[in-house]
């Protein structure tokens, strides 16, 4: 893939479909603080001039994280960096994805909405049933009993978290398309709302789990690139040979994932590695 695109490459791979015997363990496997040495230690040494592809194949993980990886990313490469999703890349993934330049994906690839969590909980949900339960009992207090012990279980502080995590998701994803994917186009901020609304509204989501399909994902305004019809690739040949190095990576990685001990996998084209194992962790 490297001598076709003459690009630096960095896959960032979990192994959360592998290895579901350990999943309730779930450090090893999503965004987190730790990833950044293994970035750290793929990125040394590279010409960054080149920029890079960064394969993303991840269920998300911790947005403080995710934040703090994408400036470094930016601060590296300059911004030039296009995602590459030959599977999934949902939730913080996708929010990776969205402060690339494109995303290149297949009719097989999806994204994920981007809507906070607490403890799998999404965050606009929890605030639509508070606003739900403050209505009805407005309107009937005979219904303080039956929301009572549903609010009972609220942690004290929870309603101002999930609207911090909201703002705070919205406001960074805003950030990089505007100053990254749409940067330079006049009407950057409104095509940005108009994808950050899609993606982070619970209520049109209907699931954090929900798949978005390259069609879809380019349909709400992001620039998608097809894998089977890469943009400034007119030959038959030279589209092909694209579509079988991104695939042929894609498989080599879930391989990997599935045959060693292996939970995340962060590598470079010159083949530096950080390998996260369940052993790592005492999954």
């Amino acid at each position: 893939m490297h001598k076709q695109t003459g690009r630096n490459i960095i896959v960032y791979y979990s192994g959360w479909l592998q290895k579901g015997e350990i999943i309730q363990q779930e450090r090893p496997f999503t965004i987190n603080d730790s990833d950044k040495d293994g970035f750290m230690a793929t990125i040394h040494g590279l010409d960054r001039e080149k920029g890079l592809d960064l394969f993303l194949h991840t269920p998300g993980g911790d947005l403080a994280a995710t934040e703090s990886l994408v400036d470094y990313l930016h601060a590296m490469f300059d911004g030039n960096i296009r995602a590459i999703v030959p599977q999934l890349a949902m939730s913080a993934g996708t929010m990776i994805a969205c402060a690339c330049k494109e995303i290149v994906m297949g009719k097989h690839s999806s994204l994920g909405p981007i809507d906070p969590q607490f403890g799998g909980i999404a965050a606009h949900g929890l605030m639509e049933e508070f606003a739900r339960a403050k209505k009805e009992i407005s309107e009937d207090e005979r219904t303080i009993a039956v929301w009572q012990p549903i609010i009972a279980k609220y942690h004290p502080t929870i309603i101002g978290e999930c609207e911090k995590a909201i703002a705070w998701s919205k406001e960074i994803v805003k950030q990089w398309l505007v100053g990254g994917m749409f940067k330079g186009m006049e009407d950057a901020s409104a095509k940005a709302d108009k994808i950050i609304e899609e993606l982070s509204n619970h209520s049109l989501t209907k699931s954090h789990a929900r798949h978005i399909s390259a069609q879809k994902a380019k349909d709400m305004g992001l620039e998608v690139d097809f894998l089977e019809s890469p943009k400034g690739m007119t030959e038959h040949a030279a589209a092909q040979a694209f579509q079988d190095a991104v695939l042929s990576v894609h498989h080599s990685c879930i391989l990997s994932l599935s045959a060693s001990p292996a939970c995340k996998i962060i590598e470079n084209h010159e083949g530096i590695a950080s390998i996260i194992t369940k052993d790592s962790f005492s999954c």
